[in-house]
């Protein structure tokens, strides 16, 4: 051991001249080290802290705006599964969509039809989500009928969860209820042609319509929204709206006994224009009046146009629609292809306007046409308790719990990619 401890010792006058050559490179790494170890303390202390167990800020599924998926380019599939989102004893379904009650042959078969995109899926939504995710909000449904077939459909599956409701009427609403646990607002706002109008006849002293023959008809304020409406865009945080139906109805605004005139500007169109002139210069002031009005921030909506399903004539013509199962694609294109110019070809035609006028609108457009056009089988026809079949409106429960789905998914996109 002696010997080895002298041999050992006898190295260190070699290491002792090799020190100083060795000592700088040891003393560099050692602080190259020290300041990578600091730096990355650094950067991890000022990253922000992420919030935990937040439900409002979790993104709810379907939020996911780097996703792109056509909605609206599908096929319904079959789950004998499936259950409907809430009973049909909901009391806001409208009577005469009731079809459950109204003992329509296949009534509890209507939601067991799931709308399955190519290439994606559109998620359920989930309504106690929805309303924390939506707390402190207000939701204006603006148009016509079919919208509140659309508003009765969000109400029921939300109070399915939420039994906490007050009837209330945001100004202008038909309809309106607050969840008060979240204080979620839902509100009808009814108007068939967004528009003011109202009946028009002949001034004894003349005019400018006079003097073209005009005797009577309705006036159409094209730069004048609807009174239900127009004081609601100061209320509403989301806004769905629609028109439609109401344009193309000869049997209301008959082209010769009462057809409708449009003004502008307090002044008549001169010369008189047709309802689909009119319909795209309403369009073009609505959109105006909603972006200077509505509330900073409030997300807009304008829904594509609902299809009927009338075969064999249409609603005053003995037209029915009694099938049981969603129409195959070459049947769908039979019955609403602009080419053949049939009884529901009103649905693409309609659209066709919409999309002109609302291209950089800051309207993001929600499109339920398509998918809907397979469903002749969901509207509550006889069962609707009318004098003839009803092949405009939709079952509830049914399809139109699938739009909100869409609407929601679509919505919390929108919500998300802000923030």
């Amino acid at each position: 051991m002696a010997g080895m401890a002298s041999r050992d010792h006898s190295h260190l006058p070699n290491q002792t001249k090799k020190l100083p050559l060795f000592f700088p490179l040891l003393s560099l790494l050692l602080f190259i080290s020290i300041f990578a170890v600091l730096s990355s303390i650094r950067t991890t202390s000022s990253a922000p802290s992420q919030p935990r167990n937040s439900l409002e800020l979790r993104k709810p599924p379907g939020s996911d705006p780097a996703r792109s998926c056509d909605y609206s380019d599908g096929a319904w599939i079959y789950d004998p599964n499936a259950s409907p989102k809430y009973d049909h004893t909901c009391k806001e379904i409208f009577k005469g969509w009731n079809c459950i009650a109204g003992n329509k042959s296949n009534g509890r078969e209507l939601t067991k039809w799931r709308w399955k995109p190519k290439g994606c899926d559109v998620p359920t939504f989930d309504p106690v989500r929805f309303l924390h995710v939506y707390r402190n909000t207000s939701i204006g449904f603006i148009g016509d009928s079919l919208n509140r077939n659309m508003f009765v459909s969000l109400f029921c599956s939300l109070k399915r969860v939420s039994n906490e409701v007050k009837k209330w009427r945001p100004v202008g609403a038909d309809r309106g209820f607050t969840f008060l646990q979240y204080n979620v607002t839902l509100a009808y706002h009814r108007t068939n042609l967004l528009a003011r109008y109202g009946r028009w006849s002949a001034n004894a002293n003349g005019g400018v319509l006079e003097s073209l023959g005009y005797k009577e008809g309705y006036r159409v304020d094209v730069d004048i929204p609807a009174d239900t409406w127009a004081e609601s865009l100061s209320f509403h945080d989301i806004l769905i709206f629609n028109t439609g139906h109401w344009w193309w109805a000869p049997a209301k605004f008959d082209p010769i006994n009462s057809p409708l005139l449009f003004f502008e500007n307090g002044q008549p169109v001169d010369p008189p224009v047709l309802p689909d002139v009119g319909f795209d210069m309403v369009l073009k002031h609505m959109v105006m009046f909603v972006l200077k009005r509505m509330k900073p921030g409030a997300i807009k909506f304008f829904r594509t146009q609902s299809p009927r399903h009338f075969e064999g004539g249409d609603w005053n013509q003995g037209g029915s629609c009694n099938r049981q199962n969603p129409l195959l694609p070459e049947q769908v294109e039979e019955l609403f292809s602009l080419k053949n110019n049939g009884t529901n070809v009103e649905a693409r035609l309609v659209n066709q306007h919409l999309y002109k006028s609302l291209q950089e609108s800051g309207l993001h457009i929600l499109d339920i046409t398509h998918l809907s056009e397979f469903r002749a089988d969901a509207h509550p026809s006889a069962a609707g308790g009318k004098k003839h079949d009803d092949c405009m409106h939709w079952c509830l429960p049914g399809i139109t719990d699938t739009w909100n789905d869409l609407f929601i998914t679509q919505l919390n996109n929108v919500k998300f990619r802000t923030k």
